[in-house]
């Protein structure tokens, strides 16, 4: 970790296939049969033996459907999708009995995000780009556990077939993105030549990026660069964290706008974070390697705020991480114009701002 003082100048899916489990000795012959559902999904059919009886229903099931893992038996069990002798069975934990099952697999959702119309705060449209002030809780593309209600959802109803393909059919113009709880600035791209143009822009941090972060406690010291690698946890799979070795570089600037509280002792912080890479998470990271993590961060908080700060949160009515895209400055990739965007704390940041400034 390489932490200095800041310059102030440069501040700135699941489908089972058809699988012959009669070679399995703790099966019955040819238990395993694929039908379509009345909705058009697949539907297996299996027989557990005897032998099967006093197992977890979860565990028995996936053992005898290896293309089915035992968190995708949980969640089928939770729709209702499985039954024994033709009744739903809801418990995963429940004890298996023999007899013959049937579980109901959905139809596949389509591969490509579908148009929605939701609501969007669009600061600047031309023919190649659209920038955004993105909410807090909607994610920026579908993904697993996000199949829609995203911004590709939204654009692709707002535009049409003019978003850039360059980004996947998943993806269609998301240049950049910022977390599904994190509100604030995004640009897209209507064509290939902005998508280009911009992500050439992004490879080469020449995008003006600040956030404002309200954070528990203050960053210490209250401003600087800091520098580290930023790659997947070692220890949990879904983290992101500072490593010795590996990851990715990844450098933030920071700087403390205002403390809340002692001023020996800050409960909370208004930090400005600018950023010179965009690796995940990497704001939320870096504030807690600071040891003030971002407020409401479920993923990297570490520890609860102090009595009035959490009464502070619970009257602003903040449930997400307090981080905010608050400006996004680049050149516009076809004129060659100079855009800048500005975004105001949203609503629960600035009644929370408010809220911490009486401490």
């Amino acid at each position: 970790m390489i932490l200095r003082p800041a310059d102030a100048k440069k501040f700135r899916r699941c489908g089972a296939r058809p699988g012959r489990l009669s070679k399995d000795p703790g099966v019955a012959a040819d238990p395993l049969e694929d039908e379509a559902g009345e909705d058009g999904g697949e539907v297996i059919a299996l027989t557990l033996p005897p032998e099967a009886a006093g197992e977890r229903l979860d565990k028995a099931l996936a053992g005898r459907v290896p293309t089915l893992s035992r968190g995708r038996i949980q969640a089928l069990l939770t729709q209702g999708a499985i039954r024994r002798d033709g009744a739903v069975l809801t418990g995963a934990a429940s004890k298996a009995a023999p007899g013959d099952y049937e579980i109901r697999l959905p139809a596949p959702a389509p591969a490509q995000p579908q148009p929605q119309a939701l609501p969007l705060s669009i600061l600047y449209e031309d023919d190649h780009l659209i920038v955004v002030d993105k909410a807090a809780g909607m994610a920026v593309h579908p993904a697993a556990g996000t199949p829609d209600g995203t911004l590709v959802n939204a654009l692709l109803h707002h535009c049409g077939a003019s978003l850039s393909g360059i980004g996947g059919v998943a993806r269609p113009g998301i240049v950049h993105r910022i977390d599904k709880d994190t509100s604030g600035v995004v640009v897209c791209a209507k064509d290939d030549a902005a998508h280009q143009g911009l992500s050439a822009l992004f490879a080469a941090h020449d995008i003006d990026r600040l956030y404002i972060a309200l954070t528990r406690g203050a960053p210490n010291p209250r401003q600087g660069r800091l520098q580290t690698q930023i790659g997947r946890s070692t220890s949990d799979r879904k983290k992101m964290a500072v490593l010795k070795t590996g990851g990715r570089e990844a450098i933030t600037h920071y700087r403390t706008e205002a403390l809340f509280g002692p001023a020996e002792r800050p409960l909370a912080a208004r930090v400005a974070c600018r950023l010179e890479t965009g690796r995940t998470h990497q704001i939320r990271v870096h504030m807690a390697a600071l040891g003030a993590p971002c407020l409401g961060d479920p993923v990297y908080g570490s520890g609860a705020p102090a009595a009035p700060v959490r009464e502070a949160i619970a009257r602003a009515g903040l449930a997400r991480q307090a981080l905010h895209a608050a400006v996004l400055g680049f050149v516009h990739p076809v004129s060659g114009e100079g855009l800048r965007f500005e975004s105001p704390l949203p609503p629960d940041m600035a009644a929370l701002a408010d809220e911490l400034s009486a401490l």
